[in-house]
């Protein structure tokens, strides 16, 4: 067997076993294009019974796919915690006096092994946040070196600040604590995917559930039969579990705010209807909000707030269910923003505005003439301290002799072999993966499993979701 080098591990031999899959081909060596899509798909689930046009609800509707009501407090100890940061303000922020506007922004610069999701789930940010802010920076794969924009300052909405307002168009929620007025936080979320989009309108909290169980809707175990991934008609709480362990379910019938087993899907358009929120972030807004609690699900791609003598645009691109309402709202913004210019006696650079506008990365930027640009507001943006480990970075256990592991691809660019395992490592549950040279080649390793039934299952969801058959495998340490 040819030997398989890989720091810090002694020389391995990877020994190939019987295939897992009478189909499975082998490893030829090949370039693969790693599509986003095939990152997204291993990150869907959904809650949501059928696609579904919601009209406004606010008393209690029937139960249909969830189990009965409950109100539960979340255990006296909690497993997670959102990360301390020093210096920067992330999830919690104060409303200044007649602002619209909170937070920030800052930079962090790359180190090996980073990847932007981990780096977007430790300071509060969702894929959307930090893909769109540095669209010149895989995601996946960084530059050691890179400068990471982090965009912590958001314009509230259009919107009354009380109880929780999710605005679909930045997939990011805002929570006002009755009993701390001054205050918001802020979360970003996953939203439902075409066809299935997360309903607008007024509700509220209906029942809070502490490890609530899935019950499995027909229209969803149809759709995993048909890729040949069948889902049991309930899904008990666990690790395979997408709702996680924390539940807030809503007046829309068949629509929850939850946590994820896969929380690199927020900040995407990934889920059945419902919302999902990083596990640390649901736990938080678990124990501060109460069934009553009023929510409002609007979809504001473009949003105006002054900062003291400044005026502000925030501007996103319109998701594609509303679409086809881009140039009337842009019209509608040009209009407001003219008449606020003629009352207030202030110049608007309208060319900076159409940037903006085509731009449509999220980050609040002055439009006043003579007003600082994109490029200032970056560079003028602090450094944040690189921690030591990014909150819910995924752990890679060390490969020991014997062990069985997955056997996933083989590639000639070391680039492409480094994204399939962020991939691996990032999907939910996570799929511990490396890559080792072998040959002047990159090989993506899987594992260690348990046995071989847990590599089976592994192997399967690989299938499933990339569409490459692994071959089961045995680490010797020479």
């Amino acid at each position: 067997m040819s030997k398989i080098h890989r720091v810090p591990h002694p020389p391995l031999l990877l020994t190939p076993m019987k295939s897992l899959k009478k189909t499975s081909t082998g490893l030829p060596h090949t370039e693969m294009t790693l599509p986003f899509m095939l990152l997204a798909a291993g990150l869907l689930s959904g809650c949501q019974l059928e696609p579904t046009t919601a009209k406004s609800v606010l008393e209690l509707p029937p139960i249909t796919g969830f189990p009965l009501p409950t109100i539960a407090s979340p255990p006296d100890t909690v497993e997670e915690i959102q990360p301390k940061l020093a210096g920067i303000a992330t999830r919690e922020f104060v409303i200044a006096k007649d602002r619209g506007i909170v937070g920030g922004l800052a930079g962090i610069s790359v180190q090996d092994g980073d990847t932007l999701p981990d780096i977007a789930r430790h300071f509060g940010l969702g894929y959307n946040d930090i893909t769109l802010a540095n669209p010149a920076i895989f995601p996946w794969t960084p530059e050691a070196g890179a400068r990471v924009m982090l965009p912590l300052r958001f314009i509230l909405p259009d919107a009354p600040r009380k109880g929780i307002v999710l605005n679909l168009a930045n997939m990011r929620m805002f929570y006002y604590p009755p009993k701390q007025p001054g205050a918001v936080f802020t979360y970003p979320v996953g939203i439902g995917r075409e066809g299935w989009n997360t309903p607008l309108g007024q509700t509220t909290i209906v029942a809070k559930t502490v490890n609530p169980a899935w019950t499995v809707p027909d229209s969803i175990r149809r759709e995993h039969a048909e890729k040949g991934d069948p889902l049991p008609a309930v899904v008990r709480p666990g690790p395979d579990n997408p709702l996680g362990k924390y539940a807030l379910r809503l007046g829309f019938n068949s629509y929850l705010i939850h946590g994820t087993n896969k929380p690199y899907g927020v900040g995407m358009q990934v889920s059945h209807g419902c919302v999902r929120l990083y596990p640390e972030d649901i736990e938080v807004l678990f124990k501060k909000v109460s069934a009553g609690t009023p929510v409002r699900i609007i979809h504001q791609p473009y949003m105006t707030s002054w900062d003291g003598d400044m005026l502000y645009l925030e501007a996103h691109e319109p998701l594609q269910k509303w679409a086809g309402q881009k140039k009337p709202q842009q019209k509608s913004l040009l209009k407001q923003l003219r008449q606020t210019a003629a009352e207030k006696g202030v110049t608007v650079d309208w060319d900076k505005v159409d940037r903006i506008l085509q731009r449509a990365d999220g980050i609040p930027t002055p439009i006043l003439s003579a007003s600082t640009d994109l490029p200032e507001l970056v560079a003028q943006a602090p450094e944040v301290q690189h921690p030591e480990h990014f909150y819910g970075q995924p752990a890679v256990p060390e490969l020991a002799d014997s062990d069985l592991v997955l056997i996933v691809a083989d590639f000639a660019n070391e680039v492409t072999a480094q994204q399939l395992v962020a991939m691996l490592n990032h999907q939910g549950p996570s799929i511990p993966a490396r890559q080792v040279e072998k040959n002047g080649s990159y090989q993506v390793i899987a594992g260690p499993f348990k046995n071989k039934k847990e590599a089976g299952s592994v192997a399967h969801r690989i299938k499933i979701d990339f569409e490459i058959d692994a071959k089961l495998g045995m680490v010797t340490i020479q």
